[in-house]
């Protein structure tokens, strides 16, 4: 996401990119390089919505610790952690099940974790039993994946379907009314209105696939601080993923989407590829994806084989010729 340098542009114009051996020597020089931050701020900001933090401001009413402070705290966790995924060429399955993050005193604070203190962020390594550790566990996803006064499953479920397991609902049915997700019946959680939604023929279809997920995160609040009751109530945080497995909070989910890989790095790959395409992802772009996947597989999902797989593949090398 930024212009070769003279090495590269000089392997290119003696044509010795082609080599095996050469395009891995470069891609792996490149990912190593500050300017791989680009693909941190690019990217990640673009998959996982984190643009989205400086449009979004929890009610100070509910939440009267947050600050603007906090904010730039969620953004730069995340962003520190995809980019020591990717700068240390670790399995891209990381993003998930870290056991570490970065953390400075304000944001350890709101998490709860002792014995950080200044504002300089440092990497932290997590006890086994942590709240914390990998991207459905930061700040900033559960912040852009709720409303300003409280948590949404459908939007955070959504957010899984689409951005970790690549298989994004069906839209709503023409002519059907947007359902009013953003309050609460004083009377009924979160979950019991929501059922209510899923009563309905019309809307069942959406919310059985979207709702089970986002359920198993309910233990973090709209500013991703961590719970366990809500108006004096224990949190049911049981959910299920759309193949039809079940599971209890943000632990079992993260174990249902290990269980079955290659649906999050296919989903990771599609993302990427259509960031180094400059297009969206077709269908005849699939047997490369698929490919891709596979050959990464061999090397434990590690970034630079999924970047090598996409630098190598038919429509990153056709892409100028289209």
């Amino acid at each position: 996401s930024s212009i070769p340098d003279d090495e590269l542009l000089d392997a290119a114009i003696r044509g010795e990119l082609h080599k095996p051996r050469v395009l891995e020597k470069q891609v792996r020089r490149m990912l190593s390089d500050d300017r791989s931050r680009n693909l941190v701020n690019n990217f990640a900001a673009q998959w996982l919505y984190l643009r989205n933090l400086d449009l979004l401001t929890p009610d100070l009413r509910l939440f009267p610790d947050f600050d603007d402070n906090l904010r730039q705290a969620f953004r730069k966790e995340t962003e520190l952690f995809f980019e020591s995924v990717l700068r240390e060429d670790r399995s891209v399955l990381d993003l998930l099940k870290a056991d570490y993050t970065y953390l400075n005193e304000r944001l350890a604070k709101h998490y709860g974790i002792p014995n950080v203190y200044g504002s300089r962020f440092r990497r932290v390594s997590l006890e086994k039993d942590s709240e914390r550790g990998g991207l459905l566990r930061q700040g900033s996803v559960l912040m852009v994946t709720s409303y300003a006064t409280r948590t949404s499953p459908v939007i955070r479920g959504k957010w899984i379907l689409e951005n970790i397991l690549g298989t994004p609902p069906p839209p709503p049915l023409p002519n059907v009314p947007a359902l009013k997700d953003n309050t609460v019946s004083a009377t009924l959680s979160v979950r019991e209105r929501l059922a209510e939604h899923r009563a309905n023929s019309t809307c069942a279809s959406c919310h059985n696939l979207m709702d089970p997920v986002g359920f198993s995160l309910e233990n973090f609040d709209a500013v991703g601080r961590w719970r366990t009751v809500e108006e004096g109530q224990p949190i049911d945080v049981t959910g299920g993923l759309p193949d039809g497995s079940k599971f209890t909070g943000v632990s079992g989910l993260e174990r249902g989407l290990l269980h079955r890989p290659e649906l999050f790095v296919g989903t990771l790959t599609e993302k990427l590829l259509t960031f180094a395409l400059g297009r969206g992802v077709e269908y005849y772009d699939a047997p490369a994806v698929r490919k891709i996947v596979r050959q990464a597989k061999g090397d434990d999902f590690r970034f630079t084989s999924i970047i090598l797989g996409i630098v190598n593949s038919t429509p990153f090398i056709m892409r100028n010729s289209l």
